[in-house]
């Protein structure tokens, strides 16, 4: 792979790390506010959501320990993350926003210059942790909409195969060999049951 220093992938990488990072204690805190408003599989979902957080960010920040051209180098970033502790209903919502963002425009967006300034693996990366962020994005707009409409103990099942590491999706007959996301083997998937 080609140096990252003065990149700015190096630097959306960075971005990335600390995002997934203030997420896995951000989902920790909702989720002992979960659990103490009563919502313990919610508090769950926000414990094992934060776990894939930190995971990604554990992706994000290998590709720039793994660079020869970075030891000791300060890379700069400016960027914002929102704070919203509130009730479970605020906080489903506010990690729903987080997720869709990181969905939507802000991974796309860090694959296309990685793609360009020739980190394809980089850019794959994000490509496919963004799709996680939508599942992650999907799961909270379920849960807020079983808060709202009071049926958050009905359950419906799905036959998707879940990564247990880092989050990943995949609907198949039998699960991957490897995670494609992080490379676990194929021991880490489970039939993904959404009960909520």
């Amino acid at each position: 792979m080609k140096n990252l220093k003065g990149t700015k992938t190096a630097e959306n990488l960075l971005k990335a790390f600390a995002g997934e990072s203030q997420a896995t204690m951000k989902y920790t805190y909702y989720a002992s506010k979960a659990k103490k408003e009563g919502y313990v599989q919610i508090s769950n979902i926000f414990t094992e959501t934060a776990g894939n957080e930190k995971e990604h960010a554990k992706i994000f920040l290998k590709y720039l320990l793994e660079d020869e051209s970075l030891p000791d180098t300060a890379i700069d970033i400016n960027a914002g993350y929102a704070v919203a502790l509130g009730d479970t209903k605020a906080n489903l919502n506010s990690a729903a926003n987080g997720e869709e963002e990181e969905w939507d425009k802000l991974y796309p967006a860090f694959a296309k210059v990685a793609e360009e300034e020739g980190f394809a693996d980089i850019a794959e990366s994000f490509r496919i942790i963004a799709g996680i962020e939508n599942h992650h994005k999907e799961r909270y707009r379920k849960l807020l909409a079983n808060i709202e409409d009071g049926s958050v103990f009905k359950k419906e099942n799905s036959t998707l195969w879940k990564c247990l590491n880092c989050g990943y999706i995949y609907e198949g007959a039998v699960a991957p060999e490897k995670c494609p996301a992080c490379n676990h083997p194929q021991g880490y998937f489970e039939i993904l049951s959404e009960n909520y």
